[in-house]
């Protein structure tokens, strides 16, 4: 399950949640609940902010696209020096 940071403007905290790529959280109190955080002095309402991290992506066209390994189909780890 893939993790995103959230940000509460209201009280400056960021906080890493785990969830469905489908689920969409937008209030401090989602984020505690999933978290398992205390809300604090921060209203449950107050909304928050997905922040974009850096994950990466890989293309289909990029998969296949190195030249085979010179010690057989497959050497785990790129331990062939390729």
């Amino acid at each position: 399950m893939p993790s995103y940071d959230y940000r509460c403007p209201a009280n400056g905290q960021v906080v890493e949640v785990k969830h469905s790529m489908q689920q969409k959280l937008t209030t401090w109190g989602e984020v505690c609940g999933l978290s398992g955080q205390a809300l604090g002095d921060t209203p449950a309402g107050t909304p928050v902010e997905r922040l974009i991290s850096g994950g990466s992506l890989v293309s289909k066209s990029s998969l296949g696209s190195e030249p085979p390994c010179s010690s057989g189909p497959c050497c785990g780890g790129g331990g062939c020096g390729f």
